[in-house]
């Protein structure tokens, strides 16, 4: 494999629908209703919203490729967080309560790529495109029943730190909210 990583363009949009509707459904936790996956990537991760999501100022969405095929992405949004709650818990992860905050919003492999070296090649790549940015602190929401993820992302520094909500369909799911500071002393797979 020659596994890359760049920014996504608006170009990509298609292609990043299509990846999100292949990927979403394996972050759910099992008995999610089909409906209710197809629903919200229709609404979510439609083409149409990855074309918003590319002109948004905010926001960096990462691709990765294998041999210029699409395999994975990441998205990383700036900005305030809307929910105070959740902008506590988030806080709380920073022992300074300095830190500029950005959120990990998604980060997905493709099914046939698992466990070859793409996730941790993108993560890498999100890391830094998130330091660049300027923020002190990273942190994401992972469905607590999703056992893979919360491997990956306790072994690139990524702890829980709270919990949050998360709609699909009808359903609440529960995550787990966790953080890492992007500072040179974490690295991942400490």
């Amino acid at each position: 494999m020659a596994i890359t990583t760049r920014r996504a363009v608006p170009a990509d949009a298609a292609e990043l629908h299509g990846l999100a509707a292949r990927t979403f459904g394996l972050a759910c936790p099992p008995g999610t209703r089909q409906d209710d996956i197809t629903a919200f990537v229709a609404e979510h991760l439609a083409e149409a919203r990855f074309a918003e999501y590319l002109a948004d100022p905010s926001r960096i969405v990462l691709l990765a490729e294998d041999q210029g095929t699409a395999v994975g992405y990441a998205m990383l949004v700036g900005g305030p967080i809307k929910d105070p709650d959740l902008a506590a818990t988030v806080r709380s992860a920073d022992d300074s309560g300095t830190a500029t905050a950005i959120e990990l919003s998604k980060f997905y492999v493709a099914p046939e790529s698992h466990g070859s070296g793409v996730a941790a090649t993108l993560m890498t790549a999100t890391v830094e495109a998130a330091t660049a940015t300027g923020a002190g602190l990273c942190w994401l929401g992972v469905n607590q029943r999703n056992e893979r993820a919360a491997k990956f992302y306790a072994k690139n520094g990524f702890e829980i730190v709270g919990t949050k909500r998360f709609l699909v369909g009808a359903v609440w799911q529960d995550d787990h909210v966790r953080a890492r500071l992007l500072t040179a002393a974490v690295r991942p797979g400490r």
